[in-house]
């Protein structure tokens, strides 16, 4: 990331809603995903583990603002889905598979997605969830089932 860049994003957290927060970490991640795809596509080993290790800092903090207990079932969907995730770049690196990590990456681009259409509607707390039943199986596929369900929760 160019020192631009850096301080644009710096600029723009300073002043973001907890939805943005979020979102942006979402980006940051699905960067971290197409970085380490290409890099592996390039047989940049070194850069590819830079990427990964990266993007597992930011499920990490992702995962530490699940309420566990009282954040119901968006909060334990959200857990799998972050768990899944990791298994799969794991497997990804493993099985030197870029591919994989671009379905991730989708995957956590439709996630960006729903939350930035609740930050538009300044919708607070949030009335209805997605539930993602994200595949955590080491198939390498992404299967995402939608469903409206009720839940109160905090990130």
């Amino acid at each position: 990331m160019s020192p631009m860049e850096m301080a644009y994003r710096k600029t723009a957290v300073g002043g973001a809603s907890g939805f943005g927060l979020l979102i942006a970490l979402y980006d940051t991640l699905a960067g971290d995903l197409r970085r380490a795809a290409d890099a592996d596509r390039a047989n940049d080993i070194q850069m590819r583990c830079k990427q990964i290790n990266h993007a597992l800092l930011v499920i990490g903090h992702l995962e530490d603002s699940i309420e566990r207990g009282c954040g119901g079932e968006l909060a334990k969907q959200l857990a799998a889905f972050y768990s899944s995730m990791r298994r799969k770049m794991i497997l990804a690196m493993a099985n030197r598979a870029p591919e994989i990590l671009e379905e991730e990456m989708a995957e956590v681009l439709k996630l960006r997605a729903i939350w930035q259409a609740y930050e538009l509607r300044g919708t607070s707390p949030i009335p209805e969830m997605p539930v993602w039943a994200h595949n955590s199986s080491f198939s390498g596929g992404s299967s995402v089932q939608h469903e409206r369900t009720a839940s109160s929760w905090s990130a």
